[in-house]
């Protein structure tokens, strides 16, 4: 099937080709010719399979007729929720390379920014408008939005939003639109919280669900290392130096990580930088557009701030920690190996993460290369090496049901009290 089998609009079948799409994906496939029909749509796809383009492209060919010339802009049509910033300026993008020869005008709201800009674009008019919930709702209630002429609602990355706790805030966005909507949910994974929302607000939904999350691209090499926790930076400096790796994308459990990763690299001479919810939206921006231009060698994320990264040709993605949480591991590596893209995915395993990886090799059914040919192997942990009694969770740590000494002895009441009375130096 090629998108001109799809019964779209020339000028969008002219844009399509211009950013270089001709066959579509699966979830593409399936899903635009249910939104096409009007119809309401659960779409479960993983990370870099092409969601947005699948709800995109059909809702740009339905509104282009409606919205007609800039001059009679009017209402918005179409609005977008997704969770994070970096989502919301990213899908933005998308919606105006796919709707270069239409006069569909787009604009992404999201907090942590001066909000006059977003106002002023609001009033001059807006078809598509993409947000994230909290500042929806501040810009709604300050009347600067009107919804009543909403046509779509798009909820992007549904299973985020819930994990953020934004799920509230959504119900109450939802509730605010026409009944006659169209709603479209897409999510990388189907919770029950989320097939409930679906089954709340979505009349007679379809449902179409690709590459579950249990699959890894077979354009994804993957490699697991088994290094101590204290030597997994010295190892990533070693990989850059000796395998040469660039623009690899790096992930990291915590935002306080991801800095010490970062500020590690720079002392050694390697350039780099982080993102995460700590930084200002203008700092993530310029960081992630100086990783895409090549400007820096190693971008270090954690899972949140990295679902706006969307990058066709990225060669590599370490995980620096492995995730406590199996699906994010398909996630994380799906960031490479995309459009047809080969990909290498590296991870670093600690002592203290094995459990966590098993549960990883389970849910995607697959033992992952072991490269044991490295300098900081796990370090040999001698079987009589003695028990730390300091650690309450020691199960050789001294017994709770053991007689205290002088207890049933001919010790006295009193010498045991005033034992009790002694006061300690600390």
């Amino acid at each position: 099937m090629q998108f001109s089998d799809l019964s779209l609009n020339n000028n969008i079948l002219e844009a399509v080709k211009d950013v270089g799409y001709t066959t579509p994906t699966p979830i593409q496939q399936q899903s635009i010719p249910v939104i096409l029909e009007g119809n309401d749509l659960v779409g479960c796809a993983q990370t870099g399979t092409g969601k947005t383009a699948a709800f995109a492209i059909p809702i740009i060919n339905i509104i282009h007729k409606i919205v007609g010339s800039a001059k009679k802009r009017k209402n918005i049509r179409t609005l977008v929720l997704t969770p994070t910033r970096e989502l919301a300026i990213q899908i933005a993008e998308n919606f105006d390379k796919y709707a270069h020869y239409t006069s569909i005008k787009t604009l992404a709201i999201f907090g942590g920014v001066n909000q006059v800009p977003q106002v002023d674009a609001l009033k001059y008019g807006v078809d598509v408008l993409i947000a994230t919930p909290g500042r929806f709702l501040d810009l709604y209630k300050q009347n600067h939005i009107n919804i009543d002429h909403l046509h779509q609602l798009v909820l992007d990355e549904a299973d985020l939003m819930l994990d953020m706790g934004f799920i509230n805030d959504v119900r109450k966005i939802i509730k605010l639109t026409p009944d006659n909507r169209q709603t479209l949910l897409f999510s990388a994974t189907m919770p029950l919280a989320i097939r409930e929302l679906a089954d709340e607000f979505l009349t007679k939904p379809k449902y179409v669900s690709v590459n579950p999350v249990s699959s890894t691209s077979a354009q994804v090499n993957q490699q697991v290392y088994f290094v101590d926790k204290e030597d997994k930076r010295k190892l990533l400096l070693h990989l850059l130096s000796e395998k040469k790796l660039k623009n690899i994308l790096v992930f990291s459990r915590t935002k306080h990580g991801a800095d010490n990763v970062v500020k590690f690299l720079v002392k050694n001479n390697v350039k780099a930088g982080a993102i995460h919810g700590d930084k200002s939206q203008n700092a993530r921006q310029r960081i992630l557009n100086e990783f895409k231009n090549n400007q820096i060698d190693v971008l270090v994320a954690t899972d949140v701030a990295s679902r706006g990264i969307d990058i066709d040709q990225l060669p590599f993605v370490l995980n620096f920690d492995i995730p406590n949480i199996p699906e994010s591991y398909v996630h994380r590596i799906g960031r490479t190996g995309r459009a047809g893209n080969e990909g290498l995915a590296i991870s670093f395993c600690g002592r203290d993460e094995k459990t966590y990886w098993q549960d990883i090799e389970k849910l995607i059914r697959l033992q992952v290369k072991e490269m044991k040919d490295h300098p900081y192997p796990w370090k040999e942990v001698s079987a009589d090496a003695k028990p730390d009694l300091r650690n309450k969770k020691n199960p050789v740590a001294k017994p709770f049901n053991k007689k205290p000494k002088g207890e049933g002895s001919g010790q006295s009441k009193a010498s045991d009290t005033s034992k009790k009375k002694k006061k300690r130096w600390y």
